[in-house]
């Protein structure tokens, strides 16, 4: 991809680029079944995403995901970030 596409993005997201494209590979072959899988990743797109999650939040994510097993995109994850109680 057009690295100045990337630079713009991370301008302004002040996310790296590098991290996100590091994640999106180490999920694309996770085990969403995996408790320990699973909350690693969580707590990958808390910290990229400069989210604090509380540790119910993060249960109920990691239960929430390994339930149906499935993978799911960030978007999804982000969602489940952004719910207030």
């Amino acid at each position: 991809m057009d690295n100045h596409l990337f630079k713009n993005i991370e301008k302004k997201t002040g996310v790296n680029m590098k991290d996100i494209l590091e994640l999106a590979n180490s999920v694309q072959t996770a085990n969403f079944s995996d408790e320990t899988t699973v909350r690693n990743i969580v707590k990958r797109v808390a910290q990229i995403a400069n989210k604090p999650v509380s540790q119910e939040k993060e249960d109920k994510i990691v239960k929430a995901i390994t339930a149906n097993g499935q993978s799911l995109d960030f978007g999804t994850i982000a969602k489940m970030l952004n719910t207030k109680k």
